[in-house]
């Protein structure tokens, strides 16, 4: 039996959808803030990404993992915000692959499909998560993801070798849905083989799976820097702006 074969859903009903939230990173280039408890607007950073799969139909459940020093503040701004898709805020792992494995291990094991996703993401739209869980239903893994425009250019010692060819290059995003027994599959093996991997697409890659495309966007942007946040705060203000966004209550 193939591994399509092996991991294939039924289709008689819909399918059950949980969202890992991953925010255990140490956000070493954040100048000293932590990036999801940073303000964005009215809200934090991750407040923003928990709203937006606390008001998608396609997920009926969250994990958020978290370093340990925030599991309190984190816990607390759930129920202030009346978070209630959020059933658990667990510790993460030492590095992105073993919180995620930390948050598989939590999840409903009556889902049958798992969205993995950056709490570091804020502005994911609803078309998104809702268009990668409708893919991943039908083909097991899927994936966000936008063309890019730079060009790219391969280098060896700081000396360009050639331009690459960036028809074919896509920046995938999060978050990223797989049948739920492919993806704990996928991610055991890949921390058994040490393969400290920080996307979860690779580690299903490395069974051989194929990963489907669903529209991403440039404004699905990760907070990785000071920078990002001022990004953030304009695009949320056009947003707002034009009644697209939750405001504080």
């Amino acid at each position: 039996m193939g591994l399509l074969s092996l991991f294939k859903k039924k289709k008689d009903k819909e399918p059950k959808c949980s969202a890992v939230i991953v925010s255990a990173g140490a956000a070493r280039r954040m100048g000293g803030i932590d990036k999801v408890l940073a303000p964005l607007g009215e809200l934090p950073v991750l407040v923003h990404t928990l709203y937006a799969f606390q008001d998608c139909p396609s997920v009926e459940e969250i994990i958020v993992v978290a370093r340990k020093d925030l599991l309190v503040e984190i816990g607390q701004l759930c129920r202030e915000f009346d978070l209630n898709k959020v059933k658990k805020v667990i510790v993460g792992g030492q590095e992105r692959i073993h919180s995620v494995q930390a948050g598989l291990r939590e999840v409903d094991p009556e889902s049958s499909l798992i969205a993995i996703h950056d709490g570091a993401r804020p502005l994911v739209s609803q078309e998104i998560i809702r268009d990668v869980v409708d893919r991943a239903a039908l083909t097991g893994a899927a994936a966000p993801a936008i063309p890019l425009t730079d060009t790219i250019k391969r280098t060896e010692d700081g000396i360009v070798q050639e331009t690459v060819d960036r028809d074919s290059l896509w920046a995938v995003q999060t978050p990223q849905v797989f049948e739920a027994g492919l993806i704990k599959a996928a991610t055991q093996k890949a921390i058994d083989d040490g393969e400290l991997l920080t996307d979860d697409c690779g580690s299903v890659e490395r069974l051989g799976m194929k990963i489907t495309l669903t529209s991403g966007s440039r404004e699905n942007i990760k907070i990785t820097t000071p920078l990002d946040l001022i990004l953030g705060e304009a695009i949320l203000r056009a947003r707002v702006e034009e009644g697209e966004w939750r405001c504080k209550e």
